[in-house]
């Protein structure tokens, strides 16, 4: 965009020509470029925006009833104009000023565009199809038209403006002239794209994705002098239809109009709640994560209305955040028409049909987990992460969700319940242990593991940030708390270990075999380690560390120092593994007493401990030194 937009904006006669900011020209060269095999959605965004138009002009004559006199009812009608190649999308919705249609149009004040080009993946296909969800949606007609002209005239204004570009060059804005409110949006199509003024045609595109839009679509017939016009679509809310009068495809096309996406819904709930408090429904669980599911606000995207009429989609009382993947309607016959978003905060009736569609909606994902737990399991692996903020947020539902919840382990190759894991809890297991980290393949190697694979133990792998934060919050499941085998309590004596597994070993003998070395190593490590000891929880490594019972888990201490909420870590516990042929050799060295050389060895045993947990090491050159010293004396 010009630096000289605002001196432009001022200016109210002549026609003005404008260059596209950077970012809408981008968007603009890979619509007309793109070898998209469905280009007919063009026609279905710019009717979603028309629809979305006479929404917004709707609720505002709620207080302004002037805005609509003389024209009350609200149309969206199609003009094909055979001998001009042109299609004409108008509608006497709320209409745009002059700096609106810059704003909206030519800038990325509003359009999302800047959005768009972060998420751009190269597949000219998928790049597209992230038009609509980036509210980006008008620039799909620059698919089938070599030129767009927007005219436009804002309720309660008097003065009217055209747009034109060619989505290369540029943008002029000029005064027109306009009968009545509105946005009629003219396509000047390709000659490739002249199937799109054809009766035929646009009555099935329209059937096909726009028949769920609350106001008639009508196309105009050139030969009829007096204006009559032919109603396309079904024209009523599809949400208080009745569920034997839709279709799976009206319900997916209805779905792509509220999410603006091109997949299909992975459940659908329709439903309509009598008693004290009145509401219905249409939400819908995505297939696809929606782009802004991981945006810092965190906003719910489900359309609030009042007896038909729409009046937000940020109502951030009327879903937790931690479903705000939901897509959907939700219509209350208790609100008042003209309810302000102030009004609606902590509004009692928000609040009922908040609690109503939680329940409902783990209502049909416990049926669906049940049912198709194979479906299931793609779901939580694309909402999972989502969900489980609802553990930390401390919600009421917290024994629904956690019965939901699913988690990958040592043991399986799929993901598993909680009630699982407590199924097949070992004799004498009385806790759910777990391990948290950054990722799945790196904590399954962790040395951790070792003495809780020998006695076939399964444990829980948590790899989500978040998972740090809800576990110490929920504390237990079924009476079994949750413990991380990354603290020194975890006491795997009173499990019985598999048959299958080696022979069982009496861990105080070999214990007493280390004494000396134990004692060298906290002579020569000093308050690097808090204690050094013993461990159980070994079979084939040689040290590990881990955190007291009662402080912080390490990978929780790892992630606040990151985010800069930690200065200084605690001391960890270094374990040893008094079966391994290092440790023996180097008890030799330590002599009963702990007094014998053992040179590098302490250091460099602290060291590979913090490898194999991930860290940087404090002084890696001295630990390459030392190392290599230690490899050319063992070489010669």
């Amino acid at each position: 965009m010009a630096n000289k937009t605002k001196d432009n904006a001022a200016k109210t006669a002549g026609a003005e020509t404008m260059g596209f900011q950077a970012e809408v020209g981008r968007l603009l060269d890979i619509v007309a470029n793109a070898l998209y095999s469905e280009r007919e959605i063009f026609l279905r965004e710019l009717i979603s925006n028309a629809a979305d138009a006479c929404d917004k002009l709707r609720y505002l004559a709620i207080e302004n009833p002037a805005l609509t006199e003389g024209d009350a009812a609200f149309k969206i009608r199609l003009r094909a104009d055979k001998d001009a190649g042109t299609l004409t999308i108008a509608d006497n919705g709320v209409g745009m000023t002059r700096q609106e249609l810059i704003d909206n149009l030519g800038t990325i004040a509003r359009s999302g565009s800047a959005a768009f080009v972060d998420n751009l993946t190269g597949d000219k296909k998928k790049d597209v199809s992230l038009i609509g969800q980036f509210g980006v949606g008008f620039y799909s007609g620059y698919m089938v038209s070599t030129e767009i002209s927007v005219l436009s005239k804002r309720a309660g204004e008097g003065e009217a403006w055209r747009w034109t570009s060619d989505g290369r060059t540029g943008f002029t804005v000029e005064p027109a002239e306009m009968d009545g409110r509105g946005t009629q949006i003219t396509l000047t199509l390709k000659d490739d794209a002249k199937e799109y003024l054809e009766g035929d045609t646009l009555h099935r595109i329209v059937k096909t994705y726009s028949d769920h839009i609350p106001f008639p679509i009508e196309l105009e017939d050139p030969a009829n002098e007096e204006g009559e016009a032919e109603r396309l679509n079904e024209a009523s809310a599809l949400w208080t239809r009745p569920k034997s009068d839709i279709d799976d495809q009206q319900y997916t096309e209805f779905y792509r109009h509220v999410s603006h996406g091109f997949d299909e819904p992975w459940l659908t709930l329709h439903f309509k709640a009598e008693g004290v408090i009145e509401y219905s429904g249409l939400v819908f669980v995505p297939t696809d994560r929606p782009f802004d599911l991981f945006h810092p606000e965190r906003m719910s995207k489900l359309k609030l209305y009042v007896k038909r009429v729409f009046i937000t989609e940020e109502c951030e009382d009327l879903l937790p955040s931690w479903l705000r993947f939901l897509r959907g309607v939700v219509d209350s016959e208790d609100l008042p028409l003209n309810v302000s978003r102030e009004m609606l905060q902590n509004n009692p009736v928000v609040s009922k049909i908040r609690a109503g569609l939680v329940k409902r909606v783990l209502g049909e994902l416990d049926k669906k987990a049940e049912k198709e737990p194979e479906s299931y399991a793609e779901f939580w692996d694309r909402f999972g992460l989502v969900m489980k903020e609802g553990l930390y947020e401390g919600t009421s539902d917290k024994e629904q969700l956690l019965k939901l919840c699913r988690f990958k382990s040592s043991k399986r190759d799929g993901l598993i319940s909680l009630a699982q894991y407590v199924e097949a809890m070992k004799e004498g297991q009385d806790t759910i242990y777990y391990i948290s980290g950054d990722n799945i393949d790196t904590l399954k190697k962790s040395p951790q593991l070792e003495g809780f694979d020998a006695k076939g133990v399964e444990v829980l792998l948590m790899a989500d940030p978040v998972d740090e934060f809800w576990l110490p919050m929920i504390g237990e499941f079924d009476g079994k708390p949750f413990k991380s085998v990354t603290r020194g309590g975890a006491d795997l004596s009173k499990i019985k270990k598999d048959a299958a597994k080696d022979e069982d070993d009496k861990p105080e003998e070999a214990e007493s075999v280390v004494d000396g070395l134990v004692i060298a190593l906290k002579l020569a490590l000093g308050e690097q380690v808090k204690d050094v000891r013993t461990s159980d929880r070994l079979t084939s490594s040689a040290v590990c560390l881990v955190a007291d019972d009662n402080a912080m888990d390490m990978h929780l201490e790892r992630l606040l120092k990151q985010h800069n909420r930690l200065e200084q870590s605690a001391p960890r516990i270094l374990e040893i593994n008094p079966k391994h042929a290092l440790i023996a050799a180097l008890n030799t060295k330590a002599g009963p007493d702990g007094k014998g050389d053992l040179g590098a060895a302490p250091t460099l045993l602290l060291d590979q401990a913090r490898i194999l947990e991930g860290e940087t090491l404090p002084d890696p050159a001295d630990f390459a030194r030392k190392l290599a010293d230690v490899m050319a004396k063992a070489f010669g």
